[in-house]
């Protein structure tokens, strides 16, 4: 074989036999076989038919090869494609001899590999010599493996038939010039390869088309015998020379065979000619030794014919060569516009490598700017940690402040309980001497604040801090003196805001009830009044559940009717004068964070001087005040002003807190639902399911408080509380055993009896009040303390003051806090 190519054989190798006709043959008889075979000839047989995939073609008696001589192998040329040649494979499998017997024929499956001059990269084609060693290696690796599957198929298609086949792989530069150089390296005596592509078969060929058949027919060894195959049909078959070793290594050296490869500058005419001067010479030779007495001798008719026919031959193949020259014109276009294609593919490969180090720039500036951002962010980081220990410093201080406020408030807190008991008994001398209590030296016997902490306490009457509005003025939240409170500023505008202001400082600063809101000061110059801040807002607003409060409890609502009804017998029965508020309204009963119900709004009541009977006039008010929906009908035509139209407003009350409905229309409503007996229809269902008792008497009642006569509306004290005090003690036991088992689920599993109805939290000194009730003793005693003559849980006044240590309650905490842990 040449210097540059190589083999790779799977499979036993065999040694290398001797061409037929030089074992032990006498010269003379050599020369005979040359005589009478030393012709290239084509075979004319009939081409066979075309190969299947699955059935090869029947062989015919004249395309049938004869048996091989014993230790002689047949070599199959194959591509890499395995449907290019399994039709070339399945003929050569057919035609000869197969089995274990002496004439049965061995095979090799021979492949040749040719490195590509153009490898595949970023969609295009750059020549091999731009790629690296390693690249290379691992894309002829690749191709290798490729091949070497290829050959497998191959081997297993010869398994099938019970064949016994090897495969052999040799690389060379030029797949025609590495079949060649095998032949002569290996002595091959039988080869069958493809005469072209299937897709260039045509019944009428006779001779190989591609390249590759061309170029072995002419070039390979004489003594091979060569069967070029098309679409599974003989094309042609050329027949074996026997030559002598000596006159084949003379022709080999004389003609260049070995180390021939095409010039294309040279003309294939040319080519033709010189690649086959051994044969001219040889036919010459051989035509100069014959003579008359050889059996094997020609006559020079038959001379002539044969070199006519000779002349033919050789003017066929100029025309073949011809059109080879002009595929290899064209194989030239298409190489430079390849080359063309690459350029631009280069220059494409170039511009992406530009865009690259762009982009690779780019992300090498974004992550310099992260960085900065990160430092940044540590920065703040650190920021972020010193102002957090700052503000837990600040709230610590705040603490010890609040606390400080705390200690504070009760001071003033009992500064007050003093003076509100100071203020009693002066009133007390008074009604004892019959002084008037409205004199302008006794007006003002509250807190007295500067305006200037009003201010500060709404943050300069910030709107944000509103949260109520009215035609007598507005309210404001603040924070005065470490506690939230509730600021009315009135209207300056309204002419009445003088005597409002002096009304309602008045009445409050003159009674206290666990149901009045209480008024802590006041400020002339601000014509402001400051009252205990209520959490939970009015009634009107939980009952139109106003920014998604939780609705109110028919148990709640109850209660809330028993709180007014208590309210108001509270300050009609107010000694020397009764009270009466005169505008009661569901917009002026604040609810505290129990839902505790405590009336305001007293700007408009009024002291009636003389003492009430039922019936007697006792005030008269030629303009009626407060909303139409609650005014005393009665009150609206004459304008008399008693007690009872505060029981007109009051049976409003009761309805809406049934129904949860608006005052406009509800007394025709629920009279109507009573005389149907559907009363249930018009509850309010988000109050839960109403006791059919308690709906019923309360409907009762409401409709009786809102009768057209006065006489006809029941006494508040000796009819409505008789019929609201029992629902009263009911709905306050039920409250206090669901708001114990919410602590106790809300403190983790802690009995309810372990709880201070107070403070919500563990007791630690129980004390057993008047009303039953255990409680904290801190917290009770500040309850009492603070003025309350009423129970925290009933809200019912305490027959005495008394407290009782509860020892067993107390062991059994004490005893639980070991256990659980303090």
């Amino acid at each position: 074989m040449g210097t540059g190519a190589q083999k790779w054989q799977a499979g036993p190798r065999q040694a290398k036999q001797p061409p037929a006709g030089r074992r032990g043959q006498p010269r003379q008889q050599a020369k005979r076989t040359r005589r009478s075979s030393c012709s290239l000839q084509r075979t004319g047989m009939a081409t066979a038919a075309t190969a299947g995939s699955s059935s090869p073609p029947t062989p015919h008696a004249d395309d049938s090869p004869e048996p091989p001589l014993p230790g002689e192998k047949v070599y199959v040329a194959v591509g890499r494609e395995v449907a290019e040649s399994r039709a070339t494979l399945l003929w050569a499998l057919h035609k000869f001899p197969r089995g274990a017997g002496a004439g049965a024929a061995s095979f090799v499956l021979l492949h040749v590999y040719s490195p590509p001059k153009l490898l595949p990269f970023l969609g295009a084609r750059i020549p091999a010599a731009q790629v690296g060693e390693q690249e290379l290696a691992a894309h002829k690796e690749m191709e290798l493996q490729r091949v070497n599957d290829s050959l497998d198929q191959y081997l297993h298609l010869c398994a099938q038939g019970k064949i016994h086949a090897e495969k052999l792989v040799v690389e060379s530069d030029d797949v025609a010039q590495g079949l060649v150089e095998l032949i002569s390296e290996h002595n091959v005596t039988a080869l069958v390869m493809g005469a072209a592509s299937d897709k260039h078969y045509t019944k009428k060929m006779k001779i190989p088309k591609s390249r590759k058949a061309r170029f072995v027919e002419l070039q390979a060894d004489p003594s091979c015998k060569i069967w070029f195959i098309c679409k599974g049909t003989l094309v042609c078959h050329r027949k074996a020379v026997q030559l002598s070793h000596e006159e084949m290594q003379e022709c080999r050296q004389s003609s260049g065979v070995t180390h021939y490869s095409v010039d294309k500058s040279a003309s294939l005419s040319e080519m033709w000619c010189v690649a086959n001067t051994w044969l001219c010479k040889s036919i010459g030779e051989q035509r100069i030794e014959r003579t008359t007495s050889d059996p094997f001798y020609i006559s020079e008719k038959d001379n002539v014919e044969e070199t006519c026919e000779s002349y033919n031959n050789f003017q066929h193949i100029l025309r073949e060569l011809e059109s080879v020259r002009q595929e290899a014109y064209e194989e030239k276009c298409r190489r430079e516009k390849a080359e063309r294609e690459l350029f631009e593919a280069l220059q494409k490969a170039q511009a992406s490598e530009n865009l690259y180090l762009r982009e690779m720039k780019q992300k090498n500036e974004l992550e310099e700017k992260l960085t900065t951002i990160m430092e940044e962010i540590e920065s703040l980081t650190v920021r972020t940690d010193e102002l957090c220990a700052k503000l837990q410093g600040e709230r610590e201080q705040r603490m010890v402040l609040e606390k400080r406020g705390a200690h504070s408030d009760r001071i003033i807190k009992d500064l007050m309980l003093q003076r509100d008991k100071a203020l009693r008994e002066t009133e007390m001398l008074r009604a004892k001497k019959g002084e008037s209590s409205a004199t302008a030296e006794g007006m003002m016997h509250i807190t007295e604040l500067a305006y200037s902490e009003i201010k500060e306490a709404t943050n300069d009457f910030d709107h944000s801090m509103k949260i109520g509005e009215s035609v007598y003025g507005s309210v404001y939240k603040g924070f005065l003196r470490h506690t939230n409170v509730a600021i009315k500023k009135l209207n300056p505008e309204t002419t009445q805001t003088q005597s409002q202001f002096s009304q309602e400082v008045e009445i409050l600063s003159r009674v206290r009830h666990p149901n009045l809101v209480t008024l802590i000061g006041a400020c002339k110059d601000a014509q402001a009044l400051v009252y205990e801040y209520m959490p939970n807002g009015s009634l009107d607003d939980r009952l139109a559940c106003k920014d998604n409060s939780k609705p109110l409890s028919w148990q709640l609502r109850t209660r809330i009717a028993s709180n007014i009804c208590s309210a108001l017998i509270f300050l009609h029965s107010n000694k020397p004068h009764s009270i009466v508020h005169s505008d009661l309204k569901a917009s002026n009963i604040l609810l505290d964070g129990n839902n505790v119900a405590k009336l305001s709004g007293f700007g408009v009541s009024q002291i009636l001087t003389d003492q009430f009977k039922a019936t007697t006039t006792l005030y008269r008010y030629t303009h009626p005040k407060g909303s139409f929906v609650y005014i005393d009908p009665e009150y609206l035509i004459s304008g008399d002003l008693t007690p009872q139209s505060d029981v007109y407003s009051f049976g409003i009350v009761l309805l809406r807190l049934l129904t949860g409905r608006s005052g406009f229309g509800l007394l025709k409503e629920v009279q109507e639902a009573m005389e149907k007996g559907c009363l249930q229809a018009i509850l309010d269902s988000s109050a839960g399911e109403w006791p059919a008792m308690y709906a019923e008497q309360l409907a009762e009642l409401g409709l009786r408080c809102c009768k057209i006569r006065r006489k006809n509306r029941p006494d508040l004290q000796t009819e409505a509380w008789t019929v609201l005090e029992p629902m009263f003690k009911s709905v306050s036991t039920m409250l206090c055993s669901l708001s114990f088992k919410s602590v106790s689920e809300d403190l983790g599993g802690v009995p309810s009896y372990f709880i201070c109805p107070i403070l919500q939290d563990v007791m630690r000194d129980p004390l057993i009040a008047a009303d039953g009730f255990t409680y904290e003793a801190d917290a009770i005693r500040e309850w009492l303390d603070s003025g309350h003559q009423t129970s925290p849980m009933t809200n019912l006044e305490l027959p005495h003051r008394d407290l009782l240590p509860n020892h067993a309650l107390r062991s059994a905490i004490q005893e639980w806090l070991q256990t659980n842990g303090d």
